[in-house]
């Protein structure tokens, strides 16, 4: 199914929060707490960022998402 181009905003948001859960993966991280809440707001601006509202949004375009998040080099 096609989808609508992803928003640079959301992309970015999207690649932050693969990061803060990097760091978060790493053996002791540093201010977990601040990262867990950091993640936490990004996620809550994911899920219900105006994208989402539109017609046909589906879980397969959540993974797309991330995918590209990932190929613009959004990485640890």
């Amino acid at each position: 199914m096609e989808h609508a181009p992803f928003p640079s905003d959301l992309i970015e948001l999207q690649a932050e929060w693969q990061l803060t859960s990097a760091v978060l993966a790493v053996p002791h991280p540093v201010h977990t707490t601040a990262l867990r809440r950091r993640l936490q707001t990004l996620s809550g601006q994911l899920l219900f960022h105006p994208y989402w509202s539109g017609p046909g949004r589906t879980p397969a375009a959540r993974v797309e998402l991330r995918r590209q998040a990932r190929a613009m080099g959004w990485r640890p």
